[in-house]
């Protein structure tokens, strides 16, 4: 796997669709159905959790932790909820997690182009977040 502390990205607007889906790992990819139900039972799962939640305020799951993967989870102001799958103890995820929503913001948001709530087909947010993921890696390499 090259190291990779990240497995996917999902980005998923506030009415549950799958806007944006990226596998950074080299195993397990899955396909465009497996990628959209993962989406919709993340962000199933996450409403739930907000209205069972006993604690007053809950903004939902922020992190799943498994054997074999870590799941956290940024929900933006507007609902636009960014989740991703990593290795398990991954550090530092909610920090990229915010960061990634800034790249959003800044060359998806700002684009002219760019139908809300649609898929996101921009190079420039592409490359960008690339650049970020890579350099994550390589932070956790490092240490």
């Amino acid at each position: 796997m090259d190291g990779a502390a990240i497995y996917s990205l999902f980005i998923i607007n506030k009415s549950g669709g799958l806007i944006f889906y990226k596998d950074y790992g080299s195993t397990g990819r899955m396909d465009t159905n497996d990628s959209l139900r993962l989406a919709s039972l993340w962000h199933s799962m996450h409403a739930i959790s907000q209205q069972l939640s006993p604690t007053v305020g809950c903004s939902g799951v922020e992190l799943l932790q498994a054997d074999t993967f870590d799941l956290h989870c940024f929900q933006s102001l507007t609902g636009t909820k960014f989740f991703v799958v990593c290795e398990p103890g991954t550090q530092r995820m909610e920090a990229l997690l915010k960061f990634i929503y800034e790249l959003f913001a800044d060359y998806v948001l700002k684009n002219p182009f760019y139908e809300m709530e649609m898929p996101i087909r921009c190079e420039l947010f592409d490359l960008n977040l690339l650049q970020a993921v890579q350099k994550d890696r390589v932070a956790s390499l490092s240490r």
